[in-house]
């Protein structure tokens, strides 16, 4: 193989290459992107979706809240059965009811 040949052959043959890398560095830069934006799409539904629940007060999050005071009044009845009463009345009067 001569001198004039080897560059002809070298020259196209890093064209092609040039070209195909080119290709292959766009399809996956394309198909990245785009995994990568419905990746950040469903992570600011999940996020923004829970936020707006959790501010106005979803059913799951009522369920405990109306929970809770039943829980604390089983509580004090269990550990101090005689002055139970007294000590609940003190609470409602310092914690009233919304």
């Amino acid at each position: 193989m001569d001198y004039i040949t080897f560059l002809f052959w070298f020259d196209n043959s890093t064209l092609v290459l040039w070209f195909r890398i080119r290709k292959y560095c766009g399809i996956e830069f394309k198909d990245t992107f785009e995994n990568w934006q419905s990746e950040f799409l469903q992570l600011i539904w999940q996020v923004g979706g829970l936020t707006y629940l959790w501010y106005i007060g979803s059913p799951q999050s009522k369920e405990e809240e109306e929970r809770n005071p039943e829980m604390l009044q089983w509580i004090v009845k269990k550990l101090d059965p005689q002055k139970a009463e007294e000590c609940l009345k003190e609470m409602e009067e310092k914690y009233p009811k919304k």
